[in-house]
């Protein structure tokens, strides 16, 4: 079935739809990771957004249900240049065209992913609609204009408080969209977690006297989530605070720095970061569309990013708090940065 991908700058690119044939409405980002497109997929961080795939051919492996980051997927809709049509790998369970239908999300091929990566690049990233019939001028700009990302992390956060007990350091954390493979990275280590809602209290973060409180990744603009930094306002010096990507973010606004958007953010698996205090450069997995603008009082950097020096990582000079803006859980990507869990569970 023909489709069109319908950019709010005016640019209309034709393709043809595959998974669950529903228009869909988000943000359009690109990521430039070759491999990894059923992480992406499940990633909470995509949540509002209908993502790019640079690399051309995706879903020649197919999908498993292993290496999911959270329970379904969280796009909006998924663009790519081709789609397999005959997966030929030994973990495949499921060809990516029935796991969107499956999940009611849309997809759209045969579109130059190259092309509208340019665009994005240049005008940075706008609102899209994945389209399956023609509409007019106010109908696009009326879908367009009622499109929200405000609500994404109260729409990926857990439910309810959950435990996985372990037998070293308990940390208490703060879901505001968590991927998977963070939680696992803390099990293997031994860690004993304790998964709260995104509007949790501070005072009930308090109460478990774990040793450390995590601040998850998750979508959206950091500075709508005004009720959940007072709250972690609350635990600032009370207890060892550690963060990743959105949790980095917010750490920066409770301690009165400041967040600013991305042009076109930071998505792949392929962004170089320095380690300041290691003296060294390690490739990473990033998914973020904001990041820390202004440093606040007391903060020193510890990570730059080498592709426009934006800040990385950042570390209290007086308490025990130390988070990082990209994703050293990697899945997907490169696994250099794996030893910040080790940082985190012993500098914090």
């Amino acid at each position: 079935m023909k489709a069109k991908l319908i950019l709010e700058n005016g640019i209309v690119l034709e393709g043809r739809a595959f998974g669950y044939l529903k228009e869909s409405v988000g943000e359009v980002v690109f990521n430039t990771g070759m491999t990894g497109y059923q992480e992406v997929l499940t990633d909470p961080s995509y949540y509002g957004q209908i993502v790019t795939m640079t690399y051309p051919l995706i879903g020649n492996y197919g999908i498993n249900l292993e290496d999911m980051q959270s329970n379904s997927p969280k796009v909006k809709g998924f663009i790519v240049r081709e789609q397999c049509d005959y997966p030929n790998n030994y973990r495949c369970e499921i060809q990516l065209d029935d796991y969107l239908k499956t999940n009611k999300i849309i997809g759209i091929e045969g579109i130059d992913t190259r092309y509208l990566t340019k665009i994005l690049r240049s005008s940075g990233t706008m609102r899209g609609i994945i389209a399956l019939r023609e509409l007019s001028e106010s109908q696009i700009k009326n879908k367009l204009e009622n499109f929200s990302n405000k609500e994404a992390v109260s729409n990926v956060t857990t439910k309810e408080v959950y435990t996985i007990d372990g037998n070293g350091k308990h940390v208490a954390i703060w879901d505001f969209g968590i991927k998977q493979n963070i939680i696992d990275s803390f099990l293997e280590r031994g860690c004993k977690v304790t998964v709260f809602p995104a509007n949790a209290k501070g005072e009930d973060i308090l109460k478990t006297n774990a040793d450390y409180v995590f601040l998850s990744n998750g979508p959206g603009d950091p500075e709508d989530l005004t009720d959940v930094i007072e709250n972690i306002k609350k635990v600032i010096g009370k207890m060892p605070i550690i963060g990743i990507c959105l949790g980095h973010q917010l750490l920066a606004l409770c301690l009165g720095g400041q967040t600013s958007k991305l042009k076109f953010g930071h998505r792949g698996c392929n962004h170089p970061v320095k380690d300041l205090e290691e003296n060294k450069v390690y490739i990473t997995s990033q998914n973020h569309g904001y990041y820390v603008s202004k440093l606040p009082e007391n903060m020193k950097i510890t990570h730059v990013s080498l592709n426009d020096n934006t800040i990385e990582g950042m570390r209290h000079e007086f308490l025990p708090i130390f988070s990082v803006q990209f994703h050293p859980e990697a899945s997907p990507g490169p696994s250099d940065m794996n030893y910040i869990f080790d940082k985190f569970l012993i500098s914090a």
